[in-house]
């Protein structure tokens, strides 16, 4: 069996979530911008957000 088979998903590319360090893995529903992806999810997105808000 080749390495690209359906399935094998230690060929995906993957990269470190710029809020919580963790690693994320290509999604199929990222195909189109992985290039900006930077968060692994809505929630740490939205907690990046608020460290960078100056306070008030």
């Amino acid at each position: 069996m080749t390495a690209s088979f359906k399935g094998n998903k230690a060929q995906l590319p993957s990269k470190t979530c710029q809020a919580c360090q963790r690693t994320m893995t290509w999604r199929k529903a990222w195909a189109k911008n992985w290039d900006e992806v930077k968060y692994c999810s809505d929630a740490c997105r939205s907690a990046a957000k608020r460290r960078q808000m100056p306070a008030a």
